[in-house]
């Protein structure tokens, strides 16, 4: 009995040494983590690192559905369909339509249901109401995508913007990136809760001072970006001439480049859609090994869409698979694979991003020559990819005239690179693609992170190779580095996305979109 309790005491001894020093290391492994220059958590608070002029990386947490941290709702069965010889889109569609003319209770009418099974579709299906869902029943609703190439299902509906009143001038000197303050020349016309429209004009002084008045592709002159940079807003707060925004600017306001300045304007918008979204399904599209150029059959497309969702849909072998523009919309553990490549130096983008405050999350792709994620001219973010994957020959690129506001956050592309560019004479001249853009602790093959005169671009607890390069078409100078900060080692927090969530409106957000404080 003696040696039996001896053994005993030894095994809990052991044991007792073996938890302690697994926390021990848990202890360690974070306390390795570095700290970021730019953003550090203190005390529980997120402390912002500003250049001279008082930018910063903005506050990323209002992107998504209803405008950050709102869970996706479940919507109410309607009618449930099943799979009919031939063509189902027209009787799908009609199931759309006859939902859409329902009451709205709540904001939503109601879902149609696809049922276990192929729905063979020749043509797109579309919603244009606000409140409608297509859910399948899982994996096993699959819309197999037939006839002469398309759009699989789209969501979109025309908006009507009018201004309201005159336009009041800015008249700040300068706005730094990240800002959510203005100061007006007379604010009297306006109060909480009205939705203005902020446009400052690209001016020939601030192309010139980007650098971008010189594009020449085969001895043609290449026009980088025209007209004006608008971004909209909601007033949150009026203090005399000074304006309180709901939404950080993306961008940066420097009065010595856009003469005669900035202008504040009142709209009033109507039409659209709201509250609608696809989930829980498959969209398969034939093998295509196509260029862009040739006809081909995509997934998913959204326009005048405010409020909406993509969830837990699954595609196969679609070439530009979703291109998401609208408002406020959540692309949720969207998986995508390519059984073929695409063919040709142009590459399709499987995920386009040409609206404001879009979260993608959890998603993954497979595939080879693709851009797995480029943004459209103009764009103001905040655009998020949180804890993606993205396996092949692709990259993550912001990808023409000058877009602002993305994180990639904790985001894997082990096979291609993250690249915060300038594009120079490529696609006809798309230029400086991208400004104010972080990447924080992703993983990638590469990173080319270039800085923008008079903006910055950031690549923060990021591990991969640093790329150096000239603009495309040239091999000389090589363009200024944007900022790497802990290159190589991670920091805290893990995610910069959810500590900003969670600051802003607490933990109950994270739960909202599926995330556990640890």
């Amino acid at each position: 009995m003696p040696g039996i309790m001896f053994i005993i005491q030894r095994r809990s001894s052991l044991l007792a040494t073996f938890v302690f020093l697994t926390a021990f290391q848990l202890q360690a492994q974070k306390a390795q983590l570095a700290q970021s220059a730019w953003v550090q958590l203190k005390k529980g608070r997120l402390q912002y690192k500003q250049t001279p002029r008082g930018d910063r990386i903005m506050d990323f947490s209002y992107a998504g559905y209803g405008g950050g941290g709102v869970a996706i709702p479940h919507v109410e069965a309607v009618t449930t369909l099943y799979p009919v010889e031939g063509d189902n889109a027209a009787m799908i569609q009609h199931a759309i339509d006859s939902i859409g003319n329902l009451p709205l209770k709540n904001g939503f009418r109601g879902a149609v249901v696809l049922a276990p099974g192929s729905f063979p579709c020749a043509q797109p299906v579309i919603i244009k109401n606000s409140g409608v869902v297509l859910r399948g029943s899982g994996a096993g609703s699959k819309i197999l995508m037939t006839g002469p190439p398309h759009v699989g299902i789209r969501l979109e509906a025309p908006v009507q913007t009018k201004p309201e009143g005159a336009g009041i001038a800015v008249t700040d000197t300068y706005i730094p990136s990240g800002a959510n303050v203005l100061t007006v020349s007379d604010a009297r016309g306006f109060k909480a809760g009205d939705i203005v429209m902020i446009s400052k004009p690209i001016t020939q002084e601030w192309v010139h001072f980007m650098g971008m008045d010189t594009l020449v592709r085969n001895k043609k002159k290449q026009t980088w970006i025209t007209g004006e940079l608008s971004v909209e807003r909601t007033i949150k707060a009026i203090n005399g001439n000074t304006i309180t925004v709901d939404v950080p600017f993306t961008d940066n306001y420097d009065a010595a480049f856009i003469k005669p300045g900035a202008i504040l304007q009142k709209i009033i918008k109507s039409g659209g859609l709201q509250n609608a979204g696809i989930e829980d399904l498959q969209i398969e599209a034939p093998e295509q090994s196509v260029t862009i150029s040739q006809g081909h059959h995509s997934a998913i497309r959204t326009r005048g869409l405010t409020d909406g969702w993509i969830r837990n849909v699954q595609i196969r072998n679609t070439v530009n698979s979703i291109g998401i523009s609208g408002k406020r919309i959540t692309v949720d553990a969207v998986q995508i694979l390519h059984t073929v490549p695409t063919i040709g130096a142009a590459k399709p983008a499987d995920l386009a991003a040409d609206g404001a405050q879009l979260f993608f999350n959890r998603c993954t792709i497979q595939g080879d020559n693709v851009f797995f994620l480029a943004t459209g001219a103009k764009v103001s973010g905040p655009i998020v990819l949180l804890n993606c994957t993205f396996k092949g020959n692709g990259w993550i690129q912001p990808h023409q005239r000058w877009a602002t506001g993305l994180l990639i956050d904790g985001c894997t592309v082990p096979d291609g690179g993250i690249d915060f560019m300038n594009r120079g004479e490529m696609g006809s001249g798309h230029g400086w693609a991208i400004g104010w853009a972080v990447a924080w602790n992703c993983k990638a093959h590469s990173y080319l992170n270039q800085q923008p005169p008079g903006a910055f671009n950031w690549v923060i607890g990021s591990v991969g190779t640093r790329r150096k390069n000239a603009m495309p078409f040239n091999k000389a100078p090589l363009l200024a580095e944007g900022v790497y900060d802990a290159h190589g080692h991670p920091v805290t927090p893990k995610s910069l996305y959810l500590e900003q969530l969670k600051e802003r409106l607490g933990n109950t957000a994270l739960q909202h979109i599926g995330y556990t404080e640890k």
